[in-house]
């Protein structure tokens, strides 16, 4: 076949799925001289090559490519530094880019290509490598992976939400990158028919790739501006997305048609200004100065909807500890802290949020919930990863589950007493028993008691000694006790960790109900110090407490089974 031929996808994509179809444009003199242009011969005979072209690439991440013994470089994509086994002298002849690569100091057997070298100013999944690669390799668009292209809202109608929009942005990207103009085209339509029904947060990711790509995204560039311009999106937004001269074009154009509302819609005044900045430095004491010259108020400034958008979860804590601003107050566009959290799905941020006050059931003025704002910004590949024993639980999903069960219970009564089986009345047990409970926590559900335990300042606090479970508790259960010892003083170093712990422990069962549940029929179980300590038993009763430790065992692993059956069961509804 002439190498000047090419592949040309000229079908639109079905966003559900579906794969397009190939056609081809060949020079006159080549055609066959039996055949008209454009036969069914001709579409039959390059279906087979672009099937056996793409059964020589890796199709699922999963499993390694049929033929990899053929491939002679491969790619390393940025996203999880992921390898991708591929053919030089089909991507050299596909791509100016990869013929650029392969031509220049990349021609030794399997070399190495670092993608993010290249692909330094977007993000993009291994699954989008993927699928532009075997765009490359057959002159088809793979069916898209739903789950990654689809949000957890169930309501959601799955055409413009945040997961679709970013997939589509991230191929538009890498095609640029790779030079591939017809896949860059293709994407430039898609997004263009579904910026009327993207939100206009969600539009200022695609209006900054589509500036990336210069020329090449001129359409999808211009139209952005245009839905930005008349939008309610304020300026300190846009400088956080956007290069300065896109912001001041923006500007300008919504001067020139009389569009600048508020403060907050146009440039915010210096003294907002100023403690934005000292927000930026984390420098909270700054803050409070500034807050003392009587220009404006945390609330005038919006600085808790800022803290809460840019800043880490340490200095947002510390501006809702001066109760100074109202935790559920709204932004000009109708935004209270807690949407603003939900957008930027930090579990620490939102958990000191609703232990502060924040209501979960206030409406945006599109009339949307925190937890709405949350399951829509949330790929259903995210939400649906099962927690692993002593591993972080995603962020993503986590955010939905402190949200849903801020939903289910009341506001947090303050500091409620803990329910110590073993404990009795001796504070000192009873510390005792929350470090135990507390260290099983860290070890069990890492991100959850993290989450609990920085809400709570446990880290400011001076560790109990003798906190291991099974020798405290066995010790208490054979320690005679000694008239001539000292008895124990509760110090106020001592009170200061109890009442942190104990705050973590309510944290954790407010929030983390199955976690807790889980620590619950552990750690209260009436037979546990019996268990730990087998002393002068008789083959029988080692036996029964034999049978009680596989018990527990059970019951924990049931407890890490229970979410990905959950997870089986709404993944088969898709």
């Amino acid at each position: 076949m002439d190498a000047r031929i090419a592949f040309s996808d000229s079908n639109d994509i079905d966003i559900s799925g579906g794969s397009s179809s190939v056609c081809c444009t060949g020079q006159k003199n080549n055609e066959s001289p039996n055949l008209p242009a454009n036969s069914p011969a001709d579409a039959n005979a390059l279906g087979r090559l672009s099937e056996t072209l793409e059964s020589m690439f890796l199709t699922e991440a999963s499993s390694p490519p049929e033929f990899d013994f053929f491939a002679d470089a491969k790619l390393v994509a940025a996203a999880g530094n992921r390898e991708i086994p591929v053919h030089r002298c089909i991507l050299s002849a596909r791509s100016p880019f990869f013929r650029s690569i392969f031509s220049a100091g990349k021609k030794e057997t399997n070399a190495k290509v670092e993608l993010r070298e290249w692909m330094k100013d977007y993000n993009v999944s291994f699954d989008v490598i993927v699928i532009v690669l075997g765009y490359l390799y057959s002159g088809r668009v793979k069916a898209w992976p739903r789950d990654v292209c689809v949000c957890v809202d169930d309501e959601c109608s799955h055409d413009a939400c945040m997961p679709v929009v970013k997939f589509m942005v991230e191929v538009l990207y890498a095609s640029f990158i790779f030079q591939v103009s017809e896949l860059v085209a293709k994407f430039q339509r898609h997004l263009l028919d579904i910026l009327d029904k993207a939100s206009a947060d969600d539009i200022l990711i695609v209006l900054a790739v589509a500036n990336m790509c210069g020329k090449a995204c001129e359409r999808l560039f211009d139209r952005c501006i245009q839905i930005i311009v008349k939008s309610d999106v304020d300026v300190v937004t846009l400088d956080k997305a956007l290069p300065h001269n896109i912001v001041q074009k923006i500007m300008d154009a919504r001067l020139g048609l009389c569009l600048q509302g508020p403060v907050s819609i146009g440039f915010p005044d210096k003294h907002v200004k100023r403690i934005h900045r000292a927000l930026d430095s984390d420098d909270v004491e700054l803050v409070r100065m500034l807050l003392k010259e009587g220009h404006t108020t945390l609330d005038d400034a919006y600085a808790l909807h800022y803290a809460v958008a840019y800043c880490d979860a340490k200095t947002t804590s510390e501006l809702l500890d001066l109760a100074l601003s109202n935790v559920n107050h709204r932004n000009p566009r109708g935004y209270t802290v807690l949407h603003v959290a939900a957008m930027r799905k930090e579990p620490k941020i939102i958990v000191s949020l609703l232990t502060k006050g924040a209501r979960p059931s206030d409406l945006t003025s599109d009339g949307r919930k925190a937890l709405q704002i949350s399951k829509r910004l949330t790929r259903y590949a995210d939400y649906k990863k099962p927690a692993e024993e002593g591993k972080d639980s995603p962020k993503d999903r986590l955010c939905i589950e402190i949200l849903e069960q801020a939903e289910r219970r009341d506001p947090l009564p303050g500091e409620a007493s803990v329910s110590l089986a073993m404990a009795g009345d001796e504070l000192r047990m009873k510390l005792l028993y929350l470090e135990n409970r507390v260290a099983l926590a860290k070890l069990l559900f890492p991100m959850e008691a993290k989450v609990a335990m920085d809400i709570a300042q446990v880290d400011s606090t001076s560790e109990f000694p003798l906190a291991a479970i099974n020798k405290v508790l066995v010790d208490a259960q054979r320690t005679t006790v000694d008239l001539n010892e000292s008895p124990f003083k509760m110090k106020e170093e001592h009170l200061n960790r109890m009442r942190a712990l104990s705050r973590t422990v309510e944290l954790g069962k407010r929030f983390f109900p199955r976690c807790s549940e889980v620590l619950n029929k552990i750690m209260d179980a009436d037979d546990l110090s019996e268990i730990a300590y087998m002393g002068n038993d008789t083959p029988e009763e080692r036996q029964l407490k034999k049978q009680r430790y596989m018990e527990l065992q059970e019951i924990l692993s049931k407890a890490f089974s229970e979410d990905k059956l959950e997870f089986d069961k709404v993944r088969r509804l898709f």
